[in-house]
């Protein structure tokens, strides 16, 4: 499988599968918030966006990066995620980069929102429907965030079936610089478990598919069985 690997800016044209990566933190919440029950997750272009869908839909969760604002439910963070009631709820969701690289490849054939803790469902989903090759989008940074760009890589690898110790790729997200700006105040809205939880390798078993509805994005949880003979993580 040809993989590329692209910063938001250098997307000149949509890819046919793009795999969408942002380990600290958007894809992460996104996948416990499905964990936790959420239904789905709409992807916002702006935090006007996010409030105005809120305010149609009361009962959805909003969720941005950044302090606590009003009007939005709770911030971008998995380990303050864990205390908001999710069960059958579509959660609204607009970042820095995560949402805005999904939206930057909406017109993909497909597009997935990945970070460790998909890592081999997302890979698993690659070996059957991205034969002709994937573009992975690493969101932070420009294209240079090394957590993303290690997900990507261990993505990739995983996806050509290649057998692969995920320690060093989780020891550069580890030691990356969003996990810094983590895990010394340089972030707001953090929990002191966030970088473990963004760590938890293979913890959810689906992967994500994000879709047009209508107007909107639209991410949902892709379930990908294990092989034969293959327990589940």
């Amino acid at each position: 499988m040809e993989a590329r690997f692209l910063g938001i800016p250098e997307l000149v044209e949509a890819p046919h599968v793009a795999v969408v990566v942002d380990v600290m933190r958007a894809f992460t919440v996104a996948a416990l918030a499905f964990a936790q029950g959420a239904e789905k997750i709409v992807l916002a272009e702006s935090p006007e966006e996010a409030l105005a869908l809120k305010a149609r839909s009361p009962d959805w969760v909003a969720l941005k990066d950044g302090p606590p604002v009003p009007g939005f439910d709770t911030v971008n963070s998995p380990g303050m995620l864990r205390s908001v009631g999710l069960r059958g709820r579509t959660v609204v969701q607009k970042t820095t980069a995560g949402t805005v690289g999904a939206l930057a490849v909406k017109e993909a054939s497909l597009v997935l929102c990945a970070s460790f803790v998909v890592a081999e469902a997302t890979a698993r989903l690659l070996r059957t429907r991205a034969r002709d090759g994937v573009t992975f989008v690493v969101t932070g940074e420009d294209g240079r965030a090394d957590e993303d760009l290690a997900c990507a890589e261990y993505i990739a690898l995983r996806a050509d079936g290649a057998e692969t110790d995920p320690a060093e790729f989780l020891r550069r997200a580890a030691e990356s610089r969003a996990a810094y700006e983590l895990a010394h105040g340089v972030r707001q809205g953090v929990h002191p478990d966030d970088i473990a939880l963004c760590l938890e390798l293979d913890r959810c078993p689906f992967a994500m598919v994000a879709a047009l509805e209508g107007s909107l994005m639209v991410l949902r949880p892709h379930p990908v069985p294990p092989p034969a003979g293959e327990a589940s993580p």
